[in-house]
């Protein structure tokens, strides 16, 4: 559960897998634009594809989430 909870590890994984490759433009943004446009053409292999790389920026979410609603306990 360390790893989930590890800032460091997921700002890498975001950085690295999440918008690998790089050029022309990350990978995510264009599945995403494509997605904006409709996903016409989309296949299994696309859909994956964007959940692969899209999950480091979920479980990013999910850190800032866990990390502002998470109490005090002192």
């Amino acid at each position: 559960m360390k790893l989930l909870n590890d800032w460091r590890i997921i700002i890498l994984l975001c950085l690295t897998l999440g918008l690998a490759p790089f050029f022309p433009e990350p990978h995510i943004l264009g599945k995403l634009k494509w997605i904006a446009g409709g996903a016409n053409g989309m296949t299994l292999k696309d859909w994956f594809d964007v959940v692969f790389h899209g999950f480091p920026f979920i479980l990013l979410i999910r850190l800032i989430i866990v990390k502002l609603t998470r109490k005090n306990v002192a």
